[in-house]
């Protein structure tokens, strides 16, 4: 399974993404292409002046992690974050973090705020219905899955603090 994801030949779940790096004992931020460096040149006239380290993320070369689903993952730091993993998520039409008789937990505690569409979250037996303008937090160790409703994507603003604390598992009915 891991060599097809390398090679691009399958984009894990959601859960499955989780689980790999709780497995190899490592943040997700690790997943994304760090081969960028986070220093950037600017330019004044036609002289370069000298590689700075910004501190601002530009919408042009944010890293971006495609997973199994339409799941987008953008990461909206330089860097990675030991202590706290800053997304912003794009839930295609139909996507779904887990497949419908899945639930997952991971450590740490989730904040998020919905910028545009509709996101379904159960969180152990409950439901909810997230639009526009709405924010949840919850703690992640709790049973949860997220999917988009409607004929229109989703995207929202993601915040997990302290998944270093990860104790990854999914849930499936019947199992």
């Amino acid at each position: 399974m891991i060599s097809q994801i390398e090679n691009g030949h399958v984009m894990p779940s959601v859960s499955t993404l989780w689980s790999l790096t709780t497995i190899l004992g490592m943040p997700i931020d690790e997943l994304f292409n760090n081969s960028k460096t986070p220093q950037q040149q600017t330019r004044t006239g036609d002289q370069a002046a000298s590689v700075v380290d910004s501190p601002i993320q530009r919408s042009t070369n944010r890293e971006r992690l495609r997973l199994a689903a339409g799941v987008v993952w953008e990461r909206l730091t330089v860097r990675p974050d030991e202590r706290v993993e800053f997304l912003k998520v794009n839930y295609a039409v139909g996507a779904e973090s887990c497949p419908k008789d899945s639930l997952f937990r991971h450590g740490g505690k989730e904040y998020a705020y919905v910028i545009s569409g509709r996101l379904g979250l159960q969180i152990g037996f409950s439901k909810y219905e997230l639009k526009a303008g709405d924010s949840v937090s919850y703690s992640a160790d709790q049973p949860h899955r997220l999917w988009t409703i409607g004929k229109e994507p989703a995207v929202a603003i993601w915040v997990i603090v302290n998944r270093n604390d990860d104790n990854y598992i999914e849930i499936r009915d019947g199992s």
